[in-house]
């Protein structure tokens, strides 16, 4: 019943999201929709799933999403496109996904395939050849570990993209007048500044708390690294990206997501240079267990730093743009008057 009260949910919010016009009521859908997404995960027993999905899909997203309807405004134009095409595709590609599950196996069923290959082993041998409680863990940061590095390689990918396409050069002078700019926007919103600071040091502490408690219970990299970003992005929204940067060298943050990166797979070529494989954790110390616990410490501080420092450089590439647009439009109006 719980399934199909959320699954319920989750077409509704769908069709709203389709019909509106209204883009922040768009993202504010959006995020109802990922958090019921990570409910859903949650009643699937996916808990590691469901943290991700509340921090990427209802957290992060959400903002950087509000940061792009201040640079193309709040309404969606009207179109008289005819989008039946596009609406066929859709059901077609639709019924065929729907036409290939009923190959699969029964929801919960025993027999499943993947009841019967792999993890069994995971499930049975991953305390005693890795040492951590959280089997997630264990297989995401050990047993697949190169898969992992090539996540946190397409995330470096997309951050240096981003950053590339949206990169904008300005003059001293132009950081000066945007500085005021963010000020007399700031001053009004006294109250939620102090509760944002009040909040910002727990986020902080949160974030590196789900860092380092990721093998004993849901939470990693990607999880802290996006709390921990999300808590810069909360101050820049608030105080003035300006102030931001004061606070965040933007270089230093490039510096490290570069840094996240190379951590990860220098432990590959740690394991290599001591005679094992390629991630293979066990070679990094005598016992084979604390060579896993050092190699997965080592690895999911590469993904938390690079995570967090893409997400902060998307948004500052977001939020420049927008900057820059206010001031072109500012000068602009100066001088028609």
């Amino acid at each position: 019943m719980i399934n199909i009260v959320l699954l319920s949910l989750l077409v509704v919010v769908a069709i709203g999201i389709i019909r509106m016009k209204d883009l922040f009521a768009v993202v504010m859908l959006t995020g109802i929709y990922g958090l019921l997404s990570a409910s859903f995960f949650v009643a699937m027993d996916a808990v590691d799933v469901a943290f991700t999905e509340a921090a990427v899909g209802a957290g992060i997203s959400t903002l950087l999403m509000l940061v792009v309807i201040t640079m193309t405004g709040r309404k969606e134009k009207a179109t008289r496109h005819k989008p039946f095409a596009a609406l066929f595709v859709v059901v077609i590609t639709g019924g065929l996904l729907v036409y290939g599950t009923l190959d699969m196996p029964l929801f919960g069923s025993a027999d499943a395939p993947i009841h019967n290959h792999v993890a069994p082993r995971y499930l049975n041998d991953s305390m005693q050849e890795i040492g951590i409680p959280n089997v997630v863990t264990s297989v995401l940061a050990s047993y697949r570990a190169f898969d992992t590095f090539g996540e946190v390689v397409v995330i470096f990918t997309a951050g240096i993209g981003v950053l590339a396409m949206l990169f904008a050069h300005r003059r001293r002078e132009e950081d000066e007048k945007l500085a005021a700019i963010n000020d007399s926007m700031h001053e009004k919103h006294l109250v939620i500044r102090i509760v944002t600071k009040m909040l910002i040091p727990f986020i902080l502490l949160f974030a590196l708390y789900v860092q380092f408690h990721g093998d004993y219970g849901p939470g990693g990299g990607f999880q802290a690294g996006v709390i921990f970003s999300s808590a810069i992005v909360l101050y820049a929204m608030l105080f003035g990206l300006s102030a931001a940067r004061r606070v965040v060298n933007q270089g230093f943050i490039q510096l490290m997501a570069a840094f996240g990166v190379l951590c990860y797979g220098c432990v590959g070529i740690a394991s290599l240079l001591n005679g094992g494989n390629f991630f293979d954790y066990n070679v990094l110390s005598n016992d084979p267990v604390a060579g896993q616990h050092l190699g997965i410490l080592l690895i999911e501080w590469g993904v938390g730093v690079t995570v967090a420092s893409i997400m902060i450089i998307i948004f500052f590439s977001f939020a420049g743009r927008r900057e820059i647009q206010q001031y072109v439009e500012q000068n602009k109006n100066k001088e028609s008057v």
